[in-house]
């Protein structure tokens, strides 16, 4: 039920669909002079201004400089590198090969934490969503991309059931507590870690941020940056997701304000 709780949430104040609403809206009661062109104005600034990229870079720069990114030396030493899935596709017919995703820097950076010693097993948490095709979970698909980046798959333990963040922080929690793994490093996007974070320390999980996948980087703005682009509505969209994702979370109790200090 929490899949689609946060799921049709999210969709439902997409600046498209929050947008077209109000502009249709507005249409619709453009006999009521004032009101409608109200309206109408509002809709229309909530469908431009997510979509342009100093809003976007704005509004996941909010999140993402939560936690800046750091190199692979600072990392604190742990004892499983913990990834999370959202970031491959499996190899259906007519493709070979596990297909990229755009976060999928999540998969590289914990094959990179691997390589650099700082854990000596790999967690990759991930299955699919219940209206999607089952038959190949997420975290298999990690396991053989990071063997083709040099990671034994012997090293890399599975999670395959969640369906979602909170998912992810309990199934992978059961799973540490059966491993008898106390201190991991906690993989996934800049921009989903703050709700990524909370959510394993309520779950228990002595968890150390290591973000990956920036979407925000330092350019010298110019006026292009006032035009819409899908980019920047796609980047938008993804920043709100993660803020409202991260209210019905707290708002249901799955997130904690700091790090567990015992073991799992």
């Amino acid at each position: 039920m929490s899949v689609f709780v946060t799921k049709v949430l999210s969709l439902l104040i997409h600046p498209i669909v929050l947008g077209g609403v109000l502009v249709g809206g507005g249409a619709v009661l453009w006999a009521w002079r004032r009101a409608g062109a109200a309206i109408l104005f509002v809709g229309m600034l909530v469908l431009w201004g997510p979509a342009t990229p100093i809003f976007s870079s704005w509004l996941q720069g909010t999140l993402e400089a939560r936690h800046p990114p750091r190199p692979v030396e600072a990392a604190p030493a742990a004892e499983a590198i913990v990834v999370l899935g959202g970031a491959v596709g499996a190899p259906r017919p007519p493709r070979m090969y596990p297909d990229l995703y755009a976060a999928a820097d999540r998969v590289w950076h914990a094959a990179r934490l691997y390589r650099a010693g700082k854990a000596p097993q790999i967690v990759a948490s991930g299955g699919g969503l219940p209206w999607k095709d089952t038959r190949y979970s997420e975290a298999a698909v990690m396991q053989s991309l990071l063997a083709e980046w040099g990671v034994p798959r012997d090293s890399v333990l599975l999670e395959a059931r969640s369906a979602n963040t909170r998912q992810n922080a309990t199934h992978t929690a059961a799973l540490l507590r059966e491993k008898k793994i106390n201190r991991v490093l906690l993989v996934t996007s800049a921009l989903h870690m703050r709700r990524a974070l909370a959510t394993f320390w309520e779950a228990g999980v002595r968890a150390f941020p290591a973000a990956t996948d920036y979407r925000v980087v330092e350019a010298e703005p110019t006026a292009l940056d006032a035009v819409p682009s899908a980019e920047a509505l796609a980047g938008s969209t993804a920043a709100i997701r993660e803020y409202v994702g991260y209210v019905v979370y707290d708002w249901r109790g799955w997130t904690a304000p700091r790090r567990p200090s015992g073991g799992l």
